[in-house]
């Protein structure tokens, strides 16, 4: 069923945007030929909108080969249209708005580099709203043409996904986020290629290995650091309850949200508290658990807490204000058969190809030095 709605305050007009979202419907697969459509008064109702704005989409529609309208009987999805036709000109349009946006941000002065990475924190930021919490579980097993992604998230990965598909020939590259602690199961399992992972061990102060030995012992296992990256409080814009650090989430005017057991963020948290004597009892919404650093800035950005600990690009991404705390080193785990093995080369490469890491940098929070350098071996 074709679901319709419009965003009155949009800069695109009522009746274009019924058209836009009929076009994606007809080339995305989600309607076909002969599928009938609302009348005119219905859809209007349904959206709340001037009958006639309905009959203009509809009759842009009709004379673009979309829609056949028959008076009397309704308005009908056309079996005489190509949807080829329709999705290059989707392309063709969507090629056009983000080549004016790109033209007037280089004109300005901003590097390309800046450029990819503002557009890679608002794609982050609207993923966060539009997609469902992720299924933690891992699908226990390895897809044969992509790099199995699992563990801590990060927003480099995103751009990681994106510069691999770009390769000639692409290469796919999926992603579920679960934590540091799971990743490395995953991995132990069989069930991943690549796990992302900033463990910090209480006892040694050092970040990873000490986990990989116990999870993975006996295996052959490579730690190739992505970034060193900062991590801190995010705040709403102008940080009206005044947090400045660690000790303000034990105020009982200041609601927390916390990251899920199991993450790098949570381990970080928990040592931190201990050291400086904070019990988590103490911190209101302690419990309240997002799995990924945009989920804790969406939280905090929505109203549903007055903090949250993230990292600096995730702060971006949701227009925060942002405390600097701490500085935490992120590797790659991968065992030493598939860091040898071809199919793992085009990720390898692209973590050590010097755009990549300019890319990174424009993100903020992040230092790319190491990047790409083997930190630890098994």
């Amino acid at each position: 069923m074709l679901t319709l709605h419009v965003d009155p305050k949009s800069e695109l007009p009522i009746y274009h945007q019924i058209v836009e979202q009929v076009c994606h419907a007809v080339a995305s697969g989600q309607v076909g030929p002969g599928y009938r459509l609302p009348t005119v008064r219905q859809l209007a109702i349904e959206l709340d909108v001037h009958h006639n704005t309905v009959a203009h989409a509809y009759a842009q529609l009709e004379r673009e080969g979309v829609l056949a309208c028959r008076p009397g009987r309704g308005s009908f999805i056309s079996a005489a249209r190509d949807d080829k036709g329709i999705l290059a000109e989707r392309e063709a349009k969507l090629q056009s708005i983000v080549g004016r946006a790109a033209l007037e941000a280089l004109s300005l002065g901003y590097s390309p580099d800046q450029l990819e990475a503002a557009f890679a924190l608002c794609l982050a930021k609207w993923r966060e709203a539009a997609q469902p919490a992720q299924n933690v579980a891992t699908q226990g097993f390895l897809a044969a043409d992509a790099i199995d992604f699992v563990g801590s998230h990060d927003l480099t990965l995103d751009l990681l996904a994106a510069h691999l598909r770009r390769r000639r020939p692409p290469v796919k590259m999926t992603s579920l986020h679960v934590g540091s602690l799971a990743g490395l199961i995953a991995l132990a399992r069989g069930e991943a290629h690549v796990a992302g992972c900033h463990l910090l061990d209480e006892e040694t102060g050092e970040y990873n290995l000490p986990f990989v030995k116990r999870l993975l012992p006996g295996q052959k296992v490579v730690l190739i650091n992505l970034v060193h990256r900062t991590q801190g409080l995010m705040l709403p814009k102008g940080n009206p309850k005044g947090i400045s650090g660690l000790r303000d989430l034990a105020r009982p005017d200041v609601t927390f949200v916390n990251r899920q057991r199991g993450s790098g963020t949570r381990v970080l948290l928990d040592h931190e508290l201990h050291k400086a004597g904070i019990v988590a009892d103490a911190i209101k919404g302690y419990e309240h658990e997002e799995t990924t650093h945009l989920g804790v800035a969406a939280a905090v950005s929505g109203g549903t807490a007055d903090v949250g600990l993230g990292i600096l690009a995730a702060a971006r991404a949701m227009e925060l204000d942002f405390v600097p705390l701490w500085q935490e080193r992120y590797d790659l785990v991968i065992l030493r058969a598939s860091y040898e093995a071809q199919p793992l080369q085009p990720l390898l490469e692209t973590i050590r190809d010097a755009a990549f890491r300019g890319v990174v940098q424009e993100l903020g929070g992040y230092d790319t030095s190491a990047m790409g350098q083997i930190v630890g071996k098994t």
